[in-house]
């Protein structure tokens, strides 16, 4: 009897001696912190839902750079424009939720478009928002030989000869379109709208005077407005860009209130796992705190933001109820 007693208390301490929640090697709970471990481990693709040249890689581009030095690992950049961002939104939304395929979340493609069609993906249920990367004035420029040459003369044009103003888009749904529609309305004018496939394209039918007035980042517009081939009329944030000191806010010209701008932002497809969200927000933040790419984003008329994935998701639902009170009020149809 004593002798199995001396065997039991064998077994016991032995098996008390094993560690608490054993699992086989390399495993964690759920993935999570081996995610975070490996991630990334592979260059990471990120989908621009714009054509090349537009506001869009004006701010992202130079982010991106230095988020591929903080991340370890090339991030691969590719513009698809099109669609109001729906063939870049759709192929994101459907990729592998594993952290390697992100898209830059802008204005049209994850607040407006959806407004305006039924769309192949849900911007809200099918993306895991990261962070809003930077929010960027609108700048309002025209071509060298348009004859007025303020705001108000603009809409005593418009005014007198209805339908007469060509007010260059890029793309419906856009930030663009969406700042020209919001003045029209508050004006009462009736304009001409030509439509673009971006940025991009839309500023070089504005220097070759195929359309008289468009709206889009100010970077986009200050190679040209400093070789003389546009003129820039007015800025519509709040305060003046540190990019053109001298250039006066729509407020400044007599328009009080109208206050307009795009942002871009990181969203990943629905279900990538919270670790890797996270690692791509806390390296995001941290870089957007670098004062080099503060300076570039101020010289274009942006200014970092870097708020958490939370942050950014009750951002996208709020622009979503806005754009969708001037959409309706503008009759805007795809």
């Amino acid at each position: 009897m004593r002798r199995m007693l001396l065997l039991l208390n064998v077994f016991l301490m032995a098996v008390l001696s094993l560690p608490v929640n054993a699992q086989p090697q390399g495993a964690t709970p759920g993935g999570a912190a081996g995610a975070t471990n490996t991630y990334p481990s592979k260059p990471i693709r990120l989908l621009i839902p714009f054509a090349t040249g537009g506001g869009a890689d004006v701010v992202m581009r130079p982010f991106v750079q230095k988020l591929s030095d903080a991340l370890g690992q090339s991030i691969v950049y590719e513009n698809r424009g099109g669609a109001g961002g729906v063939l870049a939104g759709e192929t994101v939304a459907r990729a592998a939720p594993d952290g390697y395929t992100l898209l830059a979340g802008a204005v049209s493609v994850m607040t407006v478009t959806v407004n305006l069609m039924k769309m192949p993906f849900d911007p809200v249920r099918d993306f895991a928002p990261i962070t809003r990367v930077a929010d960027v004035s609108s700048l309002l420029a025209a071509r060298p030989g348009f004859t007025p040459r303020t705001l108000k003369e603009i809409v005593e044009y418009a005014k007198g000869t209805p339908g007469k103003l060509i007010w260059g888009v890029s793309g419906i749904g856009s930030s663009g379109h969406l700042a020209m529609e919001r003045f029209r309305l508050e004006q009462g004018i009736d304009v001409t709208q030509v439509l673009y496939k971006g940025a991009g394209p839309g500023t070089l039918a504005l220097m070759s005077g195929e359309v008289d007035i468009m709206s889009a980042n100010p970077g986009v517009f200050m190679p040209h407005i400093k070789s003389g081939r546009l003129r820039p009329l007015a800025v519509s944030s709040a305060k003046r860009i540190a990019i053109m000191p001298d250039l006066p806010t729509y407020a400044e010209m007599g328009f009080p209130g109208y206050i307009h701008g795009s942002w871009y932002g990181l969203v990943a497809p629905a279900g990538t796992p919270a670790a890797i969200i996270n690692r791509i927000y806390s390296e995001s933040a941290r870089v957007l705190k670098d004062p080099d790419l503060n300076n570039l984003f101020a010289r274009d008329g942006g200014v970092a933001v870097g708020n958490s994935p939370e942050d950014f998701g009750r951002f996208i639902r709020a622009e979503i109820a806005d754009s969708a009170k001037v959409i309706k009020a503008a009759k805007i149809k795809l």
